[in-house]
């Protein structure tokens, strides 16, 4: 404890954490604040507290997930939640609980975990999605967007934030009929088979899950709209060679996160070659503020190996290569913190089935991945950027005013 008090001292001065250590006894931190939460954990032995000095986020997740680090008042969102309002990204605090050296290993250990050729990239989609469609269904919306809803009120329902989120992406790719459209990433499907529904296209979805590609078949089909609708197992990389010059309009919405720093420029040429000359598209991707970063320990090792947030400035820098113009960005500042909110609480309200199904020590993990991400949206340096791009300056009209006009009709439909 003379090695976390520091730490904990530092840190937590605006509401309160009380630390039971192993022999029963308490140490408290910080003073009680309205909106601040109030947070009580117990270690149940002094292994745990060791793991958390040694390697502060990967020990703190583990030491969760095994039982040994336990939430006696409040919950994991409470307390990652007092960590993180104490350090907002936007005051210039920092949680330092990384030297110097620290860090520039994480982003070494980053760089080479996201390198993601593609046998590697395969692995680490089926790392994380094909753990099982009953999973998500119990904390998604109906239409399973793992991605960024949008929230033009507060007040919507999960399921309205999503369908709000497609009316506003599609909006933004200026479709019209008989358009051939791309969905990198595609996911369980809800994104080309809306866009399918909005407008008369043609969509063909790419994923690299075996479970997701199954389910978006068969809504496809259920949806009424297999006949312009297909979906198929393939990188983009392998599909840009296949098939250049074919798409009118390519969306990705929640894969740019997956394509590794060291792919990015890959990713846009690819992007590039496969629209036509007056292609236009969305990319909709959690994004970083302030520059470039490194993925931590605990989200490196158990939640998306061969990820990466990447900053604003990585982004464009890399589309610039290919001569993709950026020709409309949207920072979502708070969208993805009102989204996790809410699978956090569909998770922790199926938990019963989460733990008979995965086990208890994948429900801790999941909560506790969760919680953090939700920390992140909202006091630490994450966001989520929706960049619009075109091939050619011409290829869409002067003003941004077909976007909202498109977006009202879109959702009254």
């Amino acid at each position: 404890m003379s090695i976390l008090r520091p730490f904990l001292t530092r840190v937590v001065r605006r509401g309160r954490l009380t630390v039971v250590m192993p022999d029963g006894r308490e140490e408290r931190f910080g003073e009680p604040e309205s909106g601040f939460p109030e947070v009580t954990v117990r270690f149940r032995n002094r292994r745990a507290m060791r793991r958390i000095i040694f390697d502060p986020r990967l020990g703190a997740g583990e030491t969760f997930m095994d039982g040994d680090l336990q939430i006696v008042e409040g919950d994991i969102m409470e307390l990652i939640a007092l960590l993180r309002m104490n350090t907002p990204w936007d005051r210039g605090a920092k949680l330092k609980d990384k030297t110097v050296f620290g860090e520039w290993l994480e982003g070494v250990r980053t760089r080479f975990n996201s390198i993601n050729r593609r046998r590697s990239a395969r692995a680490h989609v089926h790392h994380h999605y094909d753990i099982g469609n009953d999973l998500y269904r119990l904390f998604l919306d109906d239409d399973m967007q793992y991605s960024c809803a949008y929230w033009p009120r507060p007040d919507m329902t999960l399921e309205q934030a999503q369908a709000a989120k497609k009316a506003h992406i599609a909006a933004k790719l200026a479709l019209a009929p008989g358009q051939r459209v791309l969905d990198i990433g595609c996911g369980w499907g809800g994104m080309a088979i809306t866009l399918a529904k909005l407008e008369q296209v043609e969509v063909l979805g790419i994923t690299l899950s075996d479970e997701q590609l199954a389910l978006a078949r068969q809504r496809a089909e259920a949806a009424g709209v297999a006949d312009r609708v297909r979906f198929e197992l393939i990188d983009y990389r392998d599909l840009a060679a296949r098939e250049p010059g074919r798409f009118d309009r390519i969306v990705s919405v929640g894969m740019f996160e997956h394509v590794g720093a060291r792919n990015f420029e890959t990713f846009f040429r690819a992007c590039a070659n496969l629209m036509t000359a007056d292609g236009v598209m969305l990319l909709h991707t959690i994004g970083r503020f302030g520059g470039a970063g490194s993925t931590d320990a605990f989200t490196r090792k158990y939640i998306f190996p061969g990820g990466y947030i990447p900053a604003l400035s990585e982004t464009v820098a890399a589309s610039e290569k290919s001569r993709l113009i950026a020709t409309d960005v949207e920072t979502l500042r708070l969208h993805y913190a009102l989204t996790l909110r809410q699978w956090y609480a569909r998770t922790v309200a199926h938990e019963a089935q989460i733990v008979a199904m995965m086990g208890e020590r994948f429900f801790r993990m999941w909560t506790f991945y969760l919680a953090g991400a939700t920390a992140a949206f909202e006091s630490g340096s994450m966001g989520n950027y929706q960049i619009q791009f075109a091939r050619s300056r011409r290829a869409l009209p002067l003003t941004r005013d077909y976007m909202g006009e498109a977006e009202a009709q879109y959702g009254a439909m």
